[in-house]
């Protein structure tokens, strides 16, 4: 199955131990397209979460980093736990959660120290193009998610398009991208994704492109100046070719 393959290239995801604050604060690292595609995922989340759970839900965000949709949601009232590997990025989500209410453990995707049924939402966003088996991953987020329960995704397709898009255009144009950040192999298309969803007994409701606005004056700023500035901003989009966010629900 797509994404159990061996990777030619081994992903890197030791540097995120080294961006403390750069996570919230820096324009050369391709850390400040995360917060960009944050400003405009985290609204949509929060949207569907009301309409489909109600405005207070149990909620937890695998591979959380730090924090930056975890500690959206707190703000909104829900109650938040966000697992991540790396240690240094959980402290920073700590120091920027200003609830102080989300619980943030360090954990591993495909070991959730909790009991089965114990959320209503799963959030698993820029994670799954960073594990070698993205089914165990959704998996393991079915266990401990509550029948009924609303299942967050975004990653990357994979075809040419996105491996010139989102492995070469942040090599080439944003100064700071660390070597491996993503890894072609590790990418998935949306029937692939779908068709593991469906085996963990969740079913997609949603899939939505997400890209880069094109026309901006950041984005212009991004190709000569090679930095990310806060106007920088994504839309969503029925091009599903790059990046693209969804959710399901898990079957009663």
């Amino acid at each position: 199955m797509e994404g159990q393959t061996c990777t030619q290239n081994v992903i890197n995801n030791d540097f995120y131990e080294t961006l403390h604050d750069s996570w919230y604060e820096e324009t050369e690292h391709p850390v400040a397209l995360l917060r960009a595609e944050n400003r405009i995922r985290s609204p949509w989340i929060q949207q569907v979460i009301k309409e489909k759970m109600g405005e207070k839900a149990h909620v937890l965000d695998i591979g959380c980093g730090a924090g930056f949709l975890s500690n959206d949601l707190a703000r909104a009232g829900h109650m938040v736990t966000g697992i991540d590997i790396s240690v240094s990025s959980l402290e920073t989500a700590k120091k920027y959660d200003t609830t102080k209410s989300v619980t943030y453990l360090e954990a591993n995707a495909y070991h959730l120290p909790f009991e089965e049924e114990s959320f209503d939402v799963i959030c698993a966003l820029d994670v799954i193009e960073h594990v070698d088996d993205y089914t165990k991953l959704i998996q393991e987020g079915s266990r401990v998610l509550k029948k009924g329960g609303l299942f967050f995704f975004h990653t990357f397709n994979k075809n040419l398009a996105s491996y010139i898009l989102i492995i070469k255009g942040v090599d080439w144009f944003v100064k700071n991208a660390p070597k491996n950040m993503h890894v072609y192999d590790l990418f998935v298309s949306p029937k692939n994704l779908r068709k593991s969803m469906q085996t963990c007994g969740i079913k997609v409701e949603q899939i939505r492109g997400l890209r880069p606005k094109f026309c901006q004056r950041a984005f212009l700023e991004l190709l000569r100046k090679r930095t990310v500035n806060e106007q920088f901003s994504f839309t969503f989009s029925k091009c599903l070719m790059t990046g693209y966010v969804g959710f399901g629900q898990k079957n009663s």
